[in-house]
């Protein structure tokens, strides 16, 4: 079925051999739409839960595909339904914020929105947008910058207010990863509007540190693909120390011809952290590798242009869970935005634009 596809710029950059044709491209598009509710909230499908973190990712994957107004939505949904404390709830049942599922406060879903309105506002260089948006990014990166430990790290969450409310001093090296990239993208935020932020500057630049050279200051989730290549995607490990990290457990991850497993020793591939290992390959210059991993992971397309979230790959072999999402389809659709060189996405993840040069004099 050809899904018409109103063009609002330019789209080439969302067709990529293998990975994706033009009319492919709208299919997926349209499949994100349609899960968004009228008030802009993407959950991951209709019935299931919205997070903060994934409906951040599918509103930057429209925006790289020209559907400004609806991930603008997006945002705006995030602005409106802010906790007091510059925080979100962890889950909120089929986007309704008046049903949250899970009032823990995560850090790294915290953050994270602060990707998705630097992203926007490079897209659209929407100045009205920016300034709409500033106080929520700045009192989120409050809240995350508040459970930032001693060694630079930062505390994963805050517990539900139900449970008590306190601050989890345990770091993870995938969440704080992601929150390294939100901070260099809510500094770049900042200097847009010329409101200098040193504190995240300083805040930055430990977590930065801790990422590339301490790794005993976060729980051990070795298991987990998204800890290989993670410190690799949100910017903080770079170059030959890049290189030398993704091909360490390139064999111990990467499933030729399917797709990149979530967790060892599982026979499971998924969707979401092959396109994130792809952005992470081409950030680092290698394309073809990048290329070859989307390419792997056409099995897991269904009817209608969007993905599952995985495929188990051994014994009863079966696409698990059955769930079609809207973040697995998002990974994808910036992945092969970057790969297509849609001057947004190749800026937020190839570091164009974000700030250099974080980490501490002592330790340079």
């Amino acid at each position: 079925m050809t899904v018409p596809w109103r063009r609002r710029g330019r789209t080439e950059h969302l067709v990529l051999p293998g990975v994706l044709t033009a009319e492919q491209a709208a299919e997926t598009v349209a499949g994100i739409l349609a899960v968004q509710r009228e008030d802009g909230a993407i959950p991951w499908f209709r019935g299931h839960h919205l997070d903060p973190w994934d409906h951040t990712e599918a509103a930057m994957a429209l925006d790289a595909a020209g559907e400004h107004d609806a991930a603008a939505r997006a945002y705006e949904w995030l602005a409106r339904h802010q906790n007091e404390d510059g925080s979100w709830y962890a889950a909120y049942h089929d986007g309704d914020a008046g049903r949250p599922t899970d009032r823990g406060r995560e850090t790294n879903f915290c953050a994270y929105p602060a990707v998705g309105v630097w992203h926007h506002y490079l897209a659209t260089g929407d100045d009205v947008f920016l300034d709409r948006m500033w106080p929520s990014v700045h009192a989120a990166i409050g809240f995350v910058l508040r459970l930032q430990l001693p060694g630079g790290q930062i505390g994963w969450k805050r517990e539900a207010p139900e449970d008590g409310g306190a601050a989890v001093d345990d770091a993870l090296l995938t969440g704080s990863s992601s929150v390294y990239h939100a901070l260099r993208c809510a500094l770049a935020i900042a200097e847009e509007r010329e409101e200098p932020q040193p504190d995240w500057e300083l805040a930055a630049g430990a977590l930065g540190h801790a990422v590339r050279r301490h790794p005993e200051r976060f729980l051990d989730k070795s298991r987990y693909s998204m800890d290989w290549y993670y410190p690799v995607l949100g910017g903080a490990v770079t170059g030959d120390e890049a290189k030398a990290r993704i091909d360490a457990r390139w064999d111990a991850f990467v499933v030729p011809g399917l797709g990149v497993r979530c967790v060892l020793p599982n026979p499971w591939v998924t969707g979401g952290e092959s396109c994130e290992l792809a952005l992470a390959l081409w950030a680092m210059g290698e394309s073809d590798r990048a290329l070859e991993i989307l390419q792997s992971i056409g099995h897991l397309r269904a009817e209608g242009g969007m993905y599952w979230t995985g495929y188990v790959y051994e014994g009863e072999r079966a696409m698990w869970p059955e769930e079609l999402t809207t973040w697995t389809a998002g990974s994808l659709l910036l992945a092969v935005a970057a790969l297509g060189g849609d001057e947004a996405t190749t800026a937020v993840f190839g570091g164009e634009r974000l700030p250099r040069g974080l980490e501490p004099e002592c330790c340079r």
